[in-house]
């Protein structure tokens, strides 16, 4: 029963098919500041794209900015924390690994740069 009810509940929260850049960091050090591309995004986890497999279990840290077409206002910096879940090989051309996290905590990050600079943050994401 406890499995249906996780399955409900995950299915019941949305996910968004974004490709947008984000920024990985594992608290154990062995990753800094790695660029990847997320897959989807939702209010509870990323699955993202890396050249790197990470273990499940492990802390990161991730940044990744919404862009101007999917806030709808400003461009938004979100910074948080995860645990990695799942860690994957994968064929996809912009990393080896498709790693998905779950996300613990997360703040919104001002930047007065994000709406000053027109540079790739603000481009339309792929969907």
């Amino acid at each position: 029963m406890d499995d249906a009810k996780s399955k409900m509940e995950k299915r019941a929260i949305q996910s968004f098919n974004l490709q947008l850049p984000v920024t990985v960091t594992t608290r154990a050090g062995n990753l800094n500041g790695t660029m990847a591309e997320s897959r989807d995004v939702s209010s509870h986890g990323i699955c993202f794209y890396c050249d790197r497999a990470l273990e499940p279990g492990s802390s990161v840290g991730f940044t990744i900015v919404l862009p101007r077409e999917v806030t709808m206002s400003d461009a938004l910096r979100i910074r948080g924390d995860g645990t990695v879940v799942r860690s994957e090989a994968s064929g996809h051309a912009e990393g080896s690994y498709m790693v998905a996290i779950s996300i613990e905590s997360y703040e919104f990050v001002a930047d007065d740069e994000l709406s000053e600079t027109g540079g790739a943050i603000d481009a339309p994401p792929s969907l």
